[in-house]
């Protein structure tokens, strides 16, 4: 799903994996054509848009503007984050960096868009879909849109108004310092009770 939006916005998409490896083309591919080959065979391998086969290691460490790893958690450990060759990480996944290559990628200033904001659209949708059912009023598929839009976007300008706010090390950092807030606000707003 992140590579089709990502298409649709004008990026070329260089590289994709499934758990049996990954497929590379520097030329740019398909994202659709090779999702509808992995639903027809099982697996991204063979996948004629590709010019080449590789591990989804050397997938982690290409040489790319963007890198969404959108499956497994811990799949950048330490050792594969001082590999890394992307200008931006978008974590699609939870929880897809370590600890450790957290810190090593925030040192060798790579932009990393945490996990709790960049794969929120699902929860957030999952909100919306409550509150149509609680009214009884059910929105168009452009609504859920607009309104995720206007959501995400919010978040995205309020994570980077407190990273340069607070000087934080990292996007991350940053919202947790958001969260953080908000608990005390929350708090503070609740009053005092005997």
């Amino acid at each position: 799903a992140a590579a089709k939006l990502i298409e649709d916005l004008g990026a070329k998409i260089v590289a994709t994996s499934d758990s049996s490896g990954a497929i590379y083309n520097p030329d740019g591919f398909d994202a659709r054509a090779a999702k509808a080959h992995k639903r027809e065979t099982g697996s991204l391998s063979g996948f004629e848009g590709a010019t080449e086969e590789c591990s989804n290691e050397e997938l982690l460490t290409m040489d790319v503007d963007l890198l969404v790893p959108a499956a497994l958690e811990n799949a950048i450990d330490g050792d594969i984050a001082q590999r890394v060759d992307a200008d931006v990480i978008v974590e699609a996944a939870n929880g897809p960096l370590t600890p450790r290559a957290d810190e090593v990628l925030t040192d060798r200033g790579v932009v990393v868009v945490p996990d709790i904001l960049a794969n929120a659209g699902g929860v957030t949708v999952s909100y919306f879909e409550w509150v149509q059912n609680r009214q009884r009023f059910y929105w168009s598929e452009e609504r859920v849109n607009d309104e995720l839009e206007t959501v995400i976007t919010n978040a995205f300008e309020n994570l980077v108004d407190t990273y340069e706010r607070t000087d934080a090390p990292s996007f991350r950092t940053a919202m947790y310092v958001v969260a953080i807030e908000r608990v005390v606000d929350a708090a503070e707003e609740s009053g005092t009770w005997p």
